[in-house]
């Protein structure tokens, strides 16, 4: 695959998550929810922390929200460096094609949600009680680098009650699949599981002699 082809596909994956996430952000309120099919509900929520809700303050208690968050902001600042030095580098080198489709989906992925990190909390103000504004007068609903990652996807299978043996959460309210994501993360999973299930043709052995 040549760098054109791997560009424009990182710009098609990039300019469907960002016209998905503003369109989200100004025609919903935060929380607002709309069945599309039966398990399948557009769910708008914001994450300013990481996968499934964490938040770095969580894991360390003496670091400050906004500390926690701008750390996180600056540390998938560097690693997008990283997998972009890492997928030019393979292109220079003409690498396996599945390597490079693989990280040009997780690359286009995290630069969508970091532009949400970046970005976001300055071209909009909140979405509580409200539809946001992009660029509104007063100012966007937090500084540079401190912006919340849109997401809107949530397929929630199955809800309902577990068996009452099932040791530690029978009894419990349990919902399959519970997470709300957007189109970045899928092209993050994407890449990864390409990496995971075409692993021999992502990194082949050099043929010995």
């Amino acid at each position: 695959m040549t760098l054109k082809k791997a560009s424009f596909l990182i710009i098609i994956i990039l300019i469907i998550d960002q016209i998905s996430k503003v369109y989200i952000k100004t025609h919903f309120q935060l929380g607002e929810s709309v069945a599309v099919f039966d398990k399948f509900r557009i769910y708008f929520i914001e994450n300013d922390g990481m996968a499934w809700g964490t938040k770095l303050s969580d894991i360390f208690p003496f670091i400050s929200d906004r500390v926690a968050k701008l750390s996180l902001t600056l540390f998938r600042i560097a690693a997008i460096f990283g997998i972009g030095y890492w997928l030019i580098s393979t292109l220079k080198k003409e690498g396996s094609r599945v390597l490079i489709i693989a990280l040009a989906f997780i690359f286009s992925g995290a630069l969508g949600n970091i532009i949400d990190s970046v970005f976001y909390g300055v071209f909009f103000d909140n979405s509580y009680a409200q539809v946001a504004t992009f660029l509104p007068q007063a100012g966007g609903y937090d500084s540079l680098f401190h912006g919340k990652v849109v997401d809107m996807l949530y397929f929630p299978l199955w809800k309902g009650y577990l068996p009452e043996w099932i040791p530690g959460y029978g009894g419990e309210f349990f919902t399959f699949f519970e997470p709300v994501f957007n189109i970045a993360d899928v092209a993050i999973s994407i890449g990864f599981v390409l990496l995971i299930f075409f692993n021999k043709q992502a990194f082949p052995k050099p043929e010995t002699v």
